[in-house]
């Protein structure tokens, strides 16, 4: 029986990386975790143990150091498209290298001190010798909102027990993912500037459920970016139940609410231009 190998790929995953850079005494810090995969021609080593064409994963981690440390970080886009070009570049067997990156943001308190803000950046570069792709992105952003959120008219079964309203607290932790044309953009200035898209239509929208918000924050990216062209969307729902008071002899108009963390809704969609 032939038996053969059909794909394989391989990396060093979670590469951790602090940098400061000073400018006097005005300080910048960095925070990255970095991921690398490379694809190439590798065979040999899955079939014959002959390592001769594999690049070490310790050489790739050694490779984010040196290239932190011999010019300015920059946008994570950046410093990604910069570690898939040397492999690229230095490998003639490696025909695609793949960076995933994920930034820790971390706001200033004043020129040396520094607090960690909400939501991580991501960066994705997939680059092969005739093609790159870059996305980027932001996860763990959690949001909440108090009034103008809805939930009503949904489909009622035998085993259906929730009930309707129109005044709920509507909590997620937003993860989006979003697609670029090309490779030659402002990628700081585009991430806040997305950044503060979704969180300017979560506030104002009034939402008749999570879809319906998701939808709006996804549109509302396209329609003002031209620079992307595909934006992925996934919000939990993440529940806040109204305590039951009435055995203490109290009401509760909506003030007082249990937050749960298991199970959640988990409503994702992608629009594209």
């Amino acid at each position: 029986m032939a038996i053969r190998l059909t794909e394989n790929r391989y990396g060093k995953s979670h590469v951790r990386l602090m940098k400061v850079e000073r400018d006097g005494a005005r300080h910048r810090v960095t925070d990255l975790t970095v991921d690398i995969l490379l694809y190439g021609d590798f065979a040999a080593a899955y079939t014959e143990g002959d390592n001769s064409q594999v690049v070490p994963t310790d050489t790739m981690k050694n490779t984010v150091y040196v290239l932190a440390r011999r010019q300015p970080i920059g946008a994570p886009e950046e410093f990604g498209l910069r570690l898939a070009d040397h492999f690229l570049t230095r490998h003639a067997h490696v025909s695609r290298a793949r960076i995933v990156i994920s930034a820790n943001p971390w706001q200033r308190l004043g020129e040396h001190a520094f607090e960690r803000a909400a939501g991580r950046r991501t960066a994705l570069i997939d680059r092969t010798r005739d093609h790159t792709s870059v996305e980027a992105g932001i996860a763990d952003l959690i949001v909440l909102k108090t009034a103008r959120s809805a939930f009503a008219g949904y489909l009622r079964d035998e085993y259906t027990t929730l009930k309707e309203t129109r005044d709920r607290l509507f909590g997620t932790a937003v993860k989006a993912d979003w697609t670029y044309h090309g490779t030659a953009h402002n990628f700081d200035q585009l991430w806040q500037a997305v950044r503060q898209t979704l969180l300017d239509v979560f506030a104002a929208h009034d939402s008749q459920g999570v879809q319906h918000t998701l939808h709006a924050m996804g549109e509302a990216v396209l329609q003002q970016f031209d620079a992307i062209e595909e934006i992925r969307l996934s919000m939990p729902n993440q529940h806040y139940l109204l305590a039951d008071l009435s055995p203490f002899g109290l009401d509760n108009p909506n003030e007082v609410f249990v937050p749960t963390s298991e199970p959640f809704g988990l409503i994702e969609a992608t629009l594209r231009r």
